[in-house]
């Protein structure tokens, strides 16, 4: 949790009234954000502007998932900035994975043949991500989230991304690629 700062000069939402609002998230996203499901993201600690952001694309539509249109279809504006706020002070979990040199290559260098940039760029060499710029952390993913995510940039089904970014990187990427890469990311502390 934030101790330094007050939560409200960093969050347009309210840490305390999140955690109450995230007993409906615990199922799938773990009670402090950490799910236990590979499929389902980790939330702890990640960016409250990118976590506001992904609530209300599930919302509008610009982002589909059956069971998350479901989750977010009554909530305000206010929850899911609450809910942000709340998961964002949360610490999260690292990387437990085995690295991978294909993947580690990929992240730190991308494929200049491929046209591919390296996701340090926007990700970071821990891989944290850059909460100002809205690029979301990636340590703690585990590699299924990661590869579904990767391919549905690839195959068009995920298009809520800034400006086409992932999507314009993940249509360059191999099945074998997207493999090497998740597997890297999971290694990342």
């Amino acid at each position: 949790m934030v101790s330094s700062t007050p939560a409200a000069a960093i969050y347009a939402g309210n840490v305390t009234a999140g955690k109450d609002k995230a007993l409906a998230c615990a199922a799938c996203h773990g009670a402090d954000g950490n799910s236990l499901v590979p499929i389902y993201p980790n939330l702890a600690g990640q960016s409250a502007n990118y976590i506001a952001k992904q609530l209300a694309d599930f919302k509008s539509g610009k982002r589909s998932d059956p069971v998350m249109a479901g989750m977010v279809a009554a909530l305000t504006s206010e929850d899911m900035n609450d809910l942000a706020a709340y998961f964002a002070v949360q610490s999260a979990k690292s990387g437990t994975g085995e690295s991978n040199e294909v993947g580690h290559k990929l992240y730190l260098g991308g494929d200049a043949a491929k046209g591919v940039t390296a996701c340090i760029a926007c990700h970071g060499v821990a891989g944290k991500g850059m909460k100002q710029a809205g690029f979301p952390s990636l340590t703690g993913q585990s590699k299924d989230y990661l590869k579904k995510q990767l391919t549905s940039f690839r195959d068009g089904s995920r298009g809520n991304d800034n400006n086409g970014i992932m999507r314009n990187i993940a249509i360059k990427l191999s099945d074998a690629d997207i493999d090497a890469v998740a597997q890297y990311i999971t290694s990342l502390k």
